[in-house]
């Protein structure tokens, strides 16, 4: 061979080591040059390492946050609570004589009574008076019968009708009260009082049983609380306008109050007070001290938003007013243990705590794992599903053809978005457990989404049979699921790639919809589709953006890388794309 000859030899025979040489190029494998196109697209690797970001994100930030997915972070605050309430009294007060009884009944029908302006009223056979002390308090009484008096051409006859002796002193004294047009008599200081009953009159003995007042009393502790009497005589002496009356020998002077209290001194000291507001704790058998009462009563007439008085442990505290109707609330500060709600992102959570306390960052990183585990596990049972059903009907056509291509039309036309809220349904009513719930979520998405991928399937194969190399598997014996699977489907998956790609990323936002509304992914488990439903509380969505934007976010870029990495295999399969 000449000189010449091989010079030029030599000229073609590349030395290079780069993958673009124009000659290397020319003797690269199939495989090596689809990854030399893949990795040439800038989209295609943009979108690679967005989703080499979000794996570590999801599958290693989990491992290394400090938290746990389910951790909830807890804070000491003060906060208002309701302490007591307190209105201006309206209705009726019955304090009863000891030893007596005034049933409901009884007290209903004073009510009617006294807004008929009646004198007496009756309930259950028993007779019952009224009187009237000026505005303060009525007079409540009972009528015991005695006796019946059935008077005949100027003769009486009596008829016991009780427990007491019907004496000569009671007939003169009823004789006297008739002649004389009265209703009552007294005879050795116990009053007696006649009714008609029918054509007789009857004879009673008259006692006070109780009284009925719209004034509250306040003592000063609860051992202290002030009986029948004393607030008969209290009461008797407002109504009297005294400013002393005398009890069980001991004197009590009154003084006025602002607005219409009345402080009641027992020797110089406050011993009870009466007034027209009704303050009352909101914690049943809680003791609500004077001291209290009266600074409620002061702050409601100055109309103040904010008061100071003694606690139940002799401390100062500030008490809030709020005035709700004709109704007051008065709320006390309490130290108290709560989740660390909505915390803005800080150096202990950077992306802040959302509404059960727990920390954002570490649920995005979960919420990663749930959402591209469903993602890749939906994909794989459409595709394995897909692969077995468009194989066979491509590859045997005819009736068997015939027949799965209706199946596939029966599933695309099942409504997908009533039937995932109906199973949805069906799993909250039963009660599903949730990590139960994630699989039957990837089961259903994948039953339903495996009809496409049947279809490019079946479309290549019935291409591919009738290609030579398929002929010769044909005339060697080669059974026929070998063809299928070993054979065929081997020059489906570039385009089962691509589509498998680009379809991871639908799922994702399928379960993030179904997520959102509720009928995805259940609490405690995370996924960014359940975490973005917080969005659903516009207090939420417009005050706390930390807690919903992160998730969106998280799922533009997946959904984005997901799209970019298909785009780039699509163009990198393509046998006409340029060398």
């Amino acid at each position: 061979m000449s000189k010449n000859s091989e010079k030029k030899i030599d000229q073609h025979v590349s030395t290079s080591q780069a993958l673009d040489d124009e000659q290397r190029v020319k003797v690269l494998s199939p495989g090596m040059l689809v990854m030399k196109r893949f990795f040439r697209n800038k989209l295609a690797m943009a979108g690679l390492v967005i989703l080499i970001a979000m794996f570590l994100f999801s599958f290693v930030g989990g491992v290394v946050s400090p938290y746990g997915e389910s951790q909830v972070f807890r804070k000491t605050e003060y906060v208002w609570k309701d302490y007591a309430g307190a209105t201006d009294n309206d209705a009726y007060i019955f304090t009863v004589k000891e030893g007596m009884n005034f049933p409901a009944a009884a007290q209903q029908k004073f009510i009617l009574a006294v807004n008929q302006e009646q004198e007496s009223f009756a309930t259950n056979d028993a007779e019952y008076g009224l009187e009237k002390k000026g505005d303060v308090y009525y007079q409540i009484t009972s009528a015991e019968p005695v006796a019946t008096v059935l008077t005949l051409k100027g003769k009486s006859s009596y008829k016991e009708a009780g427990s007491t002796p019907v004496t000569d002193e009671i007939k003169e004294g009823y004789t006297e009260a008739l002649e004389a047009g009265e209703d009552s008599f007294e005879v050795d200081g116990v009053t007696y009082s006649i009714t008609k009953a029918g054509r007789q009159d009857m004879i009673s003995v008259s006692g006070v049983i109780g009284i009925a007042t719209k004034k509250v009393f306040n003592a000063v502790s609860q051992e202290d609380a002030p009986g029948f009497g004393f607030q008969e005589a209290a009461l008797g002496a407002i109504a009297e306008d005294k400013s002393s009356f005398e009890y069980e020998d001991t004197k009590y002077e009154m003084q006025s109050l602002k607005g219409q209290a009345v402080e009641i001194l027992k020797e110089g000291q406050v011993y009870a007070t009466i007034s027209s507001l009704l303050v009352s704790p909101q914690t049943a058998g809680s003791f609500l001290s004077l001291p209290f009462k009266e600074a409620v009563e002061e702050a409601i007439l100055e109309k103040a938003d904010t008061f100071t008085a003694i606690n139940e442990k002799g401390e100062e505290e500030k008490y809030q007013l709020q005035r709700k109707n004709t109704q007051y609330v008065v709320r006390s500060q309490k130290k108290t243990t709560v989740n660390d709600t909505f915390h803005s992102p800080d150096s202990k959570h950077w992306a802040g705590t959302d509404g059960n306390g727990m920390d954002m960052l570490t649920r995005l990183m979960y919420g990663g794992r749930i959402s591209l585990l469903i993602g890749f596990v939906v994909v794989i049972i459409e595709v394995v599903l897909g692969v077995i059903i468009g194989g066979i009907s491509g590859y045997f056509g005819g009736w068997v053809d015939t027949i799965l291509m209706r199946l596939v039309d029966v599933v695309i036309c099942i409504p997908a978005m009533p039937l995932y809220i109906i199973i949805g349904s069906v799993m909250d009513y039963y009660k599903i457990d949730p990590r139960i719930r994630i699989y039957a979520l990837c089961a259903i998405l994948g039953v339903i989404g495996w009809p496409s991928i049947a279809r490019i399937v079946r479309g290549q194969i019935l291409s591919l049979r009738e290609q030579e190399f398929m002929v010769a598997t044909e005339a060697t014996g080669i059974r026929i699921s070998r063809r299928i699977f070993r054979h065929l489907i081997p020059n489906v998956i570039p385009q089962l790639i691509v589509f498998a790609t680009m379809g991871l990323g639908d799922v994702i936002l399928m379960e993030a919809t179904l997520s959102f509304l509720g009928i995805g992914v259940k609490f405690p488990y995370a996924s960014w589709g359940n975490i973005v439903n917080a969005v659903n509380d516009v207090y939420v969505l417009t005050n706390f953006p930390f807690v919903w934007i992160p998730a969106g976010c998280l799922i533009l870029l997946t959904v984005l890388g997901f799209n970019f990495v298909g785009d780039g295999l699509r163009d990198a399969f393509d046998p006409k794309m340029k060398r």
